[in-house]
Parts: structure tokens; sequence; C-alpha cells
């Protein structure tokens, strides 16, 4: 965590040195989230537009075969498709539109609690004003201004587009009976075994033997067995077998 010092009242503030936005949860839990930027949002929101233009085109060429009874549906499903879309996919989809999803991204309220129906419509009605002048400009300098990369729909429902946060796999350990350390070890020590264990299918026989014996010397193992006792140890640590 960064330190900070005392700054003079009229002094300027350095601009922060990432986009982390802290949220405490009632537990007092502090959850970190990421804001996404203008560029990945663009992408998304042209990756939607995309989708929706596709099924739009889709749609209108058949019910061409219908007349006007198929222009007057047509329109209503221009309507339905043009509003509803974002606010269906991000109540009911966990804030991820199809753009949102492939780009990574969802939409949170600015607690970090999903995004409800009132929060997505006013979001989502406001685009209008993001485009003003022209081609959403306001929008863009909003996002540009802002620490939090916000435009002005989620600027009025009090909304966050983040990167989704993905679940980290824990490497697969090497095959080794779990035993316990021949005596407590520190936090660090416990990861440098780890750390040893999980890196070994990246490391040549040579390098796996040279770090198992600087590791076993603490632990007195000898060095014939370090790498097959250190990774019984770390199997240990983990409560696998």
């Amino acid at each position: 965590m960064l330190e900070t010092t005392a700054t003079p009242r009229n002094a300027s503030l350095p601009p922060p040195l990432d986009t982390r936005y802290q949220v405490e949860t009632p537990e007092g839990i502090d959850l970190p989230l990421r804001p996404a930027g203008l560029l990945v949002r663009t992408l998304a929101f042209t990756l939607d537009l995309g989708i929706r233009g596709l099924v739009l085109g889709i749609l209108f060429i058949a019910l061409g075969f219908f007349g006007e009874i198929g222009i007057g549906i047509g329109s209503i499903l221009l309507f339905l498709v043009s509003w509803w879309y974002m606010v269906l996919f991000e109540v009911l989809n966990q804030g991820r539109s199809p753009g949102k999803q492939i780009m990574g991204l969802r939409v949170v309220q600015d607690d970090g609690t999903p995004i409800g129906w009132s929060a997505s419509l006013t979001r989502n009605l406001l685009r209008f004003a993001d485009m003003l002048p022209f081609g959403y400009f306001l929008g863009a300098i909003s996002c540009l201004q802002h620490p939090a990369f916000k435009r002005l729909g989620d600027l009025a429902a009090g909304t966050l587009v983040i990167y989704r946060e993905q679940s980290v796999k824990r490497p697969d350990l090497p095959p080794a009976v779990a035993r316990s350390a021949p005596f407590a070890l520190t936090l660090n020590e416990q990861r440098a075994i780890l750390g040893f264990a999980e890196r070994q299918p990246q490391l040549s026989n040579e390098r796996t033997r040279e770090l198992a014996a600087i590791l076993a010397q603490p632990l007195h193992v000898p060095t014939a067995q370090a790498t097959a006792e250190l990774n019984g140890i770390a199997r240990g640590f983990l409560g696998t077998t």
C-alpha cells in the first residue's frame, strides 16, 4: 500500500498511480474493482451495435414478406431492441451485454452490487445525452475526465463498468506423498516451498535439484531426497495427497 504524506492545502495533488476503485463491504472488507477505460468500452459497444444491427437486419428481411403488417411489427421491434437490448442483458446477465462479455466487462452499482432495473434504465436512457452533439462526444469527454471512467449515464445512475475478475487456477503439484514439515515454518518459508513445487514443470532437472538443495538445507533433508521431500511438504500445506 502506498504511504501518503501531508500536502499543503494550496498544493496540487499528483495523479493517481493506478485506477483501482476501492469499495468497502458491509462486513468491513475492502473490495478492489478495476474500472474499464474508454477504448475497451468503445469496442464492447461497437460489438453490441453490430449484433443489434445483424439481428434487426435478419428480422426486417423476414418481416418484409408481410407488407405493411411486417413494417409495423418491425417498427415495434426496432424500438424494443434499441432501448431494451442493453437493459435486459445488464439486469438478467450479471451486468454483461454480449459485447461486454466478449471484452471481459460488466456493469455494477458504485458499491459493487449487481445493477438493478432502475439504474440500468437510467444509464441507457441517458445515452442520448452522451451522444451530444455527435458521436458520443460528451460521453467520451466524461470518461476521460472521470477517475473511474464514468460517462454521464453512469454518473446519473450510480453505476460503474469494470473488468470481470478471472479466477486463477492453482498449478498442479508434482506427485508425492503428503507430509508435515519437521518444524514450524514461517509464512514466507511456506510460500517458498509451494512456489518451488508449483514451478517445477517450468524448470530443468538441473535447476530443480539446485533449488531443492538450497531449500532443503534449513530443513536438514538429505540432498538426494530434497525434491521428493519438498514436494511432499508442499502437498501437506494444501492438504492434498
